[in-house]
C-alpha cells in the first residue's frame, strides 16, 4: 500500500471513530427527547409555548418523524454557502455560524428553530448563540455526516 493509500485509511478509521462517537452522544442525547416524546404523545413544538427555554439535541430520526414537515420549524444549514451547495437537508436555509448573530432579523422567534452543520461543532455554537439571543426552542441537528450516515438524503 502506498503512503497515500495508508493516510487516507488512516483517516478513514479516525473518521469512522468519531462518527461511533457522534452516535453514542447523539443516542444519549436523544434519549430523552424519545422518552418525552412518546411518554406524552406530542412533538417536541408542543413546548414551545413553555415559558422555559429548550437547547436539545435531536437526531436525525428523531428529526424526520416529529419535525420535518412541521410548518412552525426553521432548519438552518451553518455551513459555508460552499458547504451548502455541497450538499444540504432539503428545506434548508444557508445562515453561516459566523454570520448568524448579525441575522437574527431572518430568523423568526415565533418558530422551533433546528441548526446543523457538518459535524455538530458549528452546529453548537449556533445553538448557543441563538440561545442567548433569547429563541426559546431550538434543537442541534448536530452535523449532516449523521444525517447522511442514518441513511437520509441530501440536496444539491
Amino acid at each position: 500500500m502506498t503512503k497515500k493509500g495508508r493516510r487516507a485509511r488512516k483517516q478513514q478509521q479516525q473518521t469512522n471513530k468519531w462518527l461511533v462517537v457522534i452516535a453514542l452522544v447523539v443516542i444519549i442525547g436523544g434519549l430523552g427527547i424519545i422518552v418525552s416524546t412518546i411518554n406524552s404523545a406530542q412533538q417536541p413544538v408542543a413546548i414551545a409555548s413553555d415559558s422555559a427555554s429548550i437547547f436539545e439535541r435531536v437526531s436525525p430520526s428523531e428529526f424526520v418523524q416529529t419535525l420535518q414537515d412541521d410548518p412552525q420549524v426553521m432548519l438552518i444549514d451553518v455551513r459555508t454557502p460552499a458547504e451548502y451547495a455541497g450538499g444540504h437537508i432539503a428545506n434548508s436555509v444557508n445562515i453561516n455560524v459566523e454570520e448568524i448573530a448579525s441575522r437574527l432579523d431572518e430568523i423568526p422567534r415565533d418558530k422551533t428553530i433546528v441548526v446543523y452543520c457538518r459535524t455538530g461543532r458549528r452546529s453548537a455554537r449556533a445553538a448557543q448563540i441563538l440561545r442567548n439571543a433569547g429563541y426559546n426552542v431550538i434543537y442541534d441537528l448536530g452535523g449532516i455526516l449523521d444525517w447522511q450516515a442514518a441513511g437520509f438524503p441530501v440536496e444539491y
